[in-house]
């Protein structure tokens, strides 16, 4: 059973930036970030994939958060620039270690509040 831990949440201003951390206690294949804002459901935000390190992003981050991983730390990034209010949510971090396949290991969440 893998376990990930995740850190780096916080409050900063609109156009600030932050980067969240999500450490797994074994290897994983693919990691990935999805938040959850207040009242609304969870949603992907950035994955990285596979041994090719394919990302993929959601449309409302592009250009602005950058997904990456340290394969020798076991450990996913996320470098999110140009924050917005709406960004306003908790990330969890997910992981896989199979592919094709859902995501199997989940974080407990770290809270990101963007004040305008």
């Amino acid at each position: 059973q893998v376990q990930l831990v995740e850190s780096g949440g916080g409050l900063v201003q609109a156009g600030g930036s932050l980067t969240l951390s999500c450490a797994a206690s074994g290897r994983t294949i693919s990691g990935a970030w999805f938040r959850q804002a207040p009242g609304k459901e969870r949603e992907f935000v950035a994955a990285v994939k596979g041994s090719g390190g394919r990302t993929y992003y959601a449309d409302s981050v592009k250009g602005r958060f950058t997904i990456s991983r340290d394969n020798a730390k076991n450990t996913v990034y996320l470098q999110m620039n140009s924050l917005k209010p709406e960004d306003t949510a908790v990330y969890y971090c997910a992981a896989k270690a199979v592919e094709p396949g859902p995501y199997e290991y989940w974080g407990q969440g770290t809270q990101v509040t963007v004040s305008s």
